[in-house]
């Protein structure tokens, strides 16, 4: 019976000492919070943290408004490079387009010229023409290959006129180059005039 009552005594005890630790726990915590809120260092440390949050805030707005700004310019400068290329294309295709008459009376007058015996005058004016024509192959300007037999396209031949086909195999085809076509770098500047067989 002794032994019951010493066990139960123990653990009575046992569960004083346990409320007492625990009440002791809550009061030093409350404590420490309590001394933590009046502690001038602790209010500044709080407070710095808060300023830093502060500034990391601002500083990742103003990287990211830098980065923004640093792409805007890098788009700027992509845009005027192309419209810088694009004026000096269309500044030489107008100058070019206007010799491409000269350039066709050059063609005509090596042709007339090469039916006379006079080879010398001949050759004088195909030097003349081989080097107008090579400056003017400098600057982009192709020749259209386009040749009796070929399909036409509408889309790249002008049609001046359409005749009864010489030979069936004609029949919907280009008879005839009447004019030379010419492209300046990708672009088509004249289209090559054509006689279609019927």
């Amino acid at each position: 019976m002794s032994k019951d009552k010493n066990t139960k005594n123990e653990e009575t005890l046992d569960e004083k000492d346990f409320v007492e630790k625990e009440n002791t726990l809550e009061d030093t915590s409350k404590n420490e919070a309590t001394a933590d809120a009046e502690n001038p260092e602790t209010e500044e440390l709080k407070e710095e943290i808060s300023e830093n949050e502060v500034l990391k805030e601002e500083l990742n707005k103003e990287r990211d408004r830098f980065v923004r700004l640093v792409a805007e310019f890098e788009n700027y400068k992509r845009r005027t490079n192309r419209e810088k290329v694009e004026m000096y294309a269309t500044a030489g295709r107008e100058v070019i387009e206007s010799l491409l008459p000269i350039f066709d009376d050059f063609e005509r007058a090596l042709a007339e010229i090469e039916k006379s015996e006079d080879k010398e005058h001949f050759q004088g004016v195909e030097l003349i023409y081989t080097k107008l024509a090579e400056t003017l192959k400098k600057q982009g300007l192709e020749v259209m290959p386009v040749k009796e037999g070929d399909r036409f396209d509408a889309d790249l031949h002008e049609a001046v006129t359409q005749i009864p086909a010489p030979k069936k195999k004609l029949k919907g085809k280009i008879v005839d180059v009447i004019q030379k076509g010419y492209t300046l770098g990708d672009r088509i500047i004249r289209y090559p005039k054509v006689v279609t067989g019927a």
